[in-house]
């Protein structure tokens, strides 16, 4: 691809101290993509301390469809997100996890399935991933599952799995969202919430192979607790109006 050719799709990955999954999930995203639909990949590094600020410029030599941004201190992964989106190209964004979980090979037919769709709808669609075996051990699975069941019956935000990190939908609805930190795993609310609409398909998700997790059961809970509140404040004052234009 050169720098004429606009990408249809960004795939955003934000990461930090992920140096040892970075090669090996973008040649995940390459050979699922290739073909398909011209993309992007965007590589959101925030602050990391480890080798991955050196692994993504040895990448860049091999992926020219990369491009990296660099928080200078970390900012959380809703910011490394929204930043990546806003450097993004493409219409169309697709999110994933940088630890390699997510898989790349669901994200065509998480594209087809939105293309599917009527344009009217496809302007505010989001596809979310429901990890329906998740491959995580038995206390995150049971929290996990926990928390999904109360933040489902307090949102009605019509997902199973609000924290799957695999995500399709377009940049501008995204771009209209509020942002917050850990608004990432409260996306299907929020879009809601901006007047869209939400469609969950089944993913697969994998057990990490390299690195450590960023993020425990208990540091999550009260943090989680907090917003979930929050997002129940923003749902209840929004207004979507209905509007007409005549030039």
């Amino acid at each position: 691809m050169t720098s004429l050719v606009v990408p249809e799709l960004s795939v955003v990955v934000p990461v930090k101290n992920e140096a040892e999954n970075i090669l090996p999930l973008l040649d995940e995203i390459h050979m699922a993509l290739q073909g398909k639909v011209e993309f992007e990949v965007v590589y959101v590094d925030d602050g990391s301390d480890d080798a991955t600020p050196a692994v993504l410029e040895q990448a860049r030599a091999i992926h020219p469809r990369l491009k990296v941004v660099r928080h200078r201190t970390g900012c959380g992964q809703s910011q490394a997100v929204a930043t990546g989106v806003k450097h993004a190209g493409g219409k169309l964004i697709a999110t994933l996890d940088g630890d390699g979980q997510n898989d790349p090979a669901d994200l065509p037919a998480m594209l087809e399935h939105w293309r599917s769709r009527p344009e009217t709808v496809r302007a505010g669609l989001m596809i979310t991933g429901w990890r329906a075996n998740r491959r995580d051990d038995g206390i995150r699975r049971l929290s996990s599952k926990l928390a999904n069941a109360i933040r489902s019956k307090l949102l009605r935000d019509q997902t199973p799995d609000s924290g799957s990190g695999i995500k399709l939908l377009p940049r501008e609805l995204f771009l209209d969202l509020p942002r917050f930190d850990h608004m990432h795993r409260f996306m299907a609310a929020l879009v809601i919430r901006a007047g869209g609409s939400v469609e969950v398909v089944k993913v697969n998700h994998r057990p990490r192979e390299r690195g450590t997790s960023k993020y425990g059961v208990w540091n999550r809970l009260w943090v989680g607790i907090v917003d979930l509140f929050g997002v129940m404040w923003l749902m209840r004052r929004a207004r979507n109006p209905v509007v007409e234009c005549r030039e």
